[in-house]
Formats: C-alpha cells, sequence, structure tokens
C-alpha cells in the first residue's frame, strides 16, 4: 500500500488571514490610543485634580455622563449634536450666548503676546475679529491689555500629537500646561505689559461672564477649548498686570 501526503493549503490560508486581521486589530487599537490617550489624560487629572481640591472647579461642573445624558434625553438629541456640527473656527461660536461687543473706539487693530511657557514668542492678536483660523483673537474691544479692565484672548487648541508651530488652528494646544505665576506679555502701542497669572479653571460655554470687561484692576484673560482636540468645555487662564 502506498501513502502520499498533501499540504493542507486550505488551513494555510485561514491562518495567514487570522494573523492578517490580528495585525489590524492592533493597528486599529494603536490608532485609537493615539487619539483618545490626550483626552483620556485631560480628562482624569481635571478629576484628580477636583478630587484633590486644588482647583477652584466645582464638582457639579464636572458633569457625569448620567447628567450629560439627562441634558440630552430633557433638550433633545438634535440641538445637543448640532453644537459640535457648528465652525469652531468662527469665534462667535464659542460663547454663542454672548456675541461679542464692537464699540468701535478701537485704538489698533492688532497686537501681540509672549508666553515664554509655551514658547509662543509676539503671536499676533486681532481685535473683535472672528477668524480663529488666521490668529489669536481678542473677544470684543471694550478694554484692551494695560487697561483698567478684563482683555479676553481666544485661541485655537488641538491635539498634541496634531500640533504644528505658527499654525493658529493649533495655537494654544499646550495652554492647560501653563501654571500660576507663570508671565504672559502683551505688546501693544509700543509698550510691553507683563501678566502673572493667578487662576486657572475651566467653565461650560454658557458661562459668559467669564467674558465680563468690568474689572478693578488690569486682567487678561486667555481661553481656549478642553479636552484637547474637542469643543465640549472652555479653559480660562487669568492673569493680572504685574506692577514693578
Amino acid at each position: 500500500m502506498r501513502y502520499g501526503y498533501r499540504k493542507n493549503t486550505k488551513m494555510k490560508k485561514k491562518e495567514s488571514v487570522l494573523f492578517v486581521s490580528y495585525i489590524f486589530i492592533f493597528l486599529g487599537t494603536i490608532t485609537l490610543l493615539w487619539t483618545f490617550a490626550p483626552i483620556l489624560l485631560f480628562q482624569a487629572s481635571e478629576l484628580l485634580a477636583t478630587y484633590q481640591n486644588v482647583t477652584p472647579v466645582p464638582k457639579s461642573v464636572l458633569a457625569s455622563s448620567l447628567k450629560k445624558g439627562m441634558n440630552v434625553y430633557e433638550n433633545s438629541l438634535s440641538p445637543y449634536y448640532s453644537s459640535y456640527l457648528r465652525d469652531f473656527t468662527h469665534a462667535g461660536q464659542w460663547f454663542p450666548q454672548r456675541p461679542q461687543h464692537i464699540t468701535n473706539r478701537r485704538t489698533v487693530d492688532e497686537y501681540t503676546v509672549s508666553i515664554p511657557k509655551l514658547n509662543l514668542v509676539e503671536t499676533k492678536v486681532k481685535v473683535a475679529s472672528d477668524a480663529l483660523d488666521k490668529s489669536l483673537v481678542q473677544y470684543g474691544d471694550d478694554i484692551y491689555p494695560g487697561e483698567a479692565g478684563n482683555a479676553v484672548v481666544l485661541g485655537h487648541s488641538t491635539l498634541p500629537q496634531l500640533y504644528k508651530d505658527n499654525d493658529p488652528k493649533s495655537i494654544f494646544t499646550y495652554l492647560p500646561s501653563i501654571d500660576r505665576g507663570d508671565e504672559i506679555q502683551a505688546q501693544i502701542g509700543g509698550f510691553t505689559y507683563t501678566f502673572i497669572v493667578y487662576d486657572i479653571f475651566i467653565v461650560d460655554p454658557k458661562d459668559t461672564w467669564v467674558l465680563d470687561p468690568k474689572a478693578d484692576e488690569s486682567i487678561l484673560t486667555l481661553i481656549t477649548c478642553v479636552p484637547p482636540g474637542t469643543y465640549q468645555k472652555r479653559l480660562i487662564v487669568k492673569s493680572r498686570l504685574k506692577h514693578l
């Protein structure tokens, strides 16, 4: 009796397909982690800071998933998700309940700010502009840096891995890394004003009180969106004029 051996090619094909599938699953997992890791880390650090009571943001501001779900149910799905379809390169979309206040008392159309902690040097700020994809934007023209009052500057942020130098759409990506005591300089009208960061917190877009121009001293407020790469919340960095 003669015996022969026939190679099982069908089994080999199945093993190859399975191996390729594992590779794609691995690559997909890495891509998801690469995308969402900064967001998850930001949320984790925010919750940890709140738990340790080292931030002025109350725990109620950090809404739970259940609370968000109830808001979606109560207000209907459409308005909730439509906020993510807005064009957030327009400054007016960041605080839709508070349009820019234009007084036409404008003395300058633009100035610059420098933030040593973020390696930003003389970065252009357009006054009362709406184009956040072009530069930083001062929200309204009521108050200018160096004057008594609250001057507010908005800037885009993105995922850290997508950050590009000199790209206005990612210019405030690393603003969450700023600390109390750090300096911010504003160069305007031939003068340089130095501000010291004294408060950092997070608000909802409906919290338009952060835009109020009135203040007893010269305040410069920087605002960007958080968590990184999203438009869910607003990071507020407040600084006051340094007196010699």
